[in-house]
């Protein structure tokens, strides 16, 4: 059987942690920054954990050998 391809645009956006969680980037944050309050920047710096059920579509369908 041959080897499964994991997706571009996956492995662009997401990681896995050291006990298999799912790691991504904080939308909102490209443009139009003056309009947004500072308290909504600053919380979207750095990355957080998906929740169990998005992190179990990710891994399942986009990063196939994440496990």
């Amino acid at each position: 059987m041959p080897k499964m391809k994991t997706k571009s645009a996956a492995k662009k956006r997401f990681r896995l942690t050291g006990t298999g969680k799912v790691r991504a980037n904080v939308a909102y944050k490209r443009h139009m920054l003056r309009n947004k309050p500072q308290k909504m920047k600053r919380q979207a710096r750095g990355t957080f954990i998906l929740s169990d059920a998005d992190a179990t579509i990710i891994k399942r369908n986009f990063l196939p050998y994440g496990r």
